[in-house]
């Protein structure tokens, strides 16, 4: 928290005086005790995250494939492919378990 001189508006450091530390204006002679602990928190709004893949949305109309899930070991799975990095590099697929009590999501 920055403290500032009410005499010239300049920022006040803090330096140790004589049995105290003391708030000082380094531009004119004012000077003010520290006489308790003075603290100041803010926290920053975050900005809300957008899901990169569309969300729900994105897995209406995609199509399946027989692939294992690795957490249900169920035997289909729906895929889609986004080009993620560079265009000299492959797609990846992004695949969702077909199975209703799973829907693990995972990548290749």
């Amino acid at each position: 928290m920055l403290m500032f001189c009410p005499t010239c508006a300049n920022v006040l450091v803090v330096e140790e005086g004589s049995n105290c530390y003391r708030f000082a204006c380094n531009t004119c002679p004012y000077v003010q005790n520290v006489t308790r602990k003075i603290s100041n928190k803010k926290y920053p709004k975050l900005k809300e995250v957008d899901d990169v893949l569309g969300g729900t949305a994105a897995w209406e109309n995609v199509d399946s494939t027989e692939v294992t899930c690795p957490k249900c070991e169920h035997n289909r799975a729906y895929f889609m492919q986004i080009q993620t990095r560079s265009a000299d590099e492959p797609m990846t697929t992004f695949y969702k378990c077909c199975s209703a009590d799973c829907g693990h999501r995972w990548r290749e």
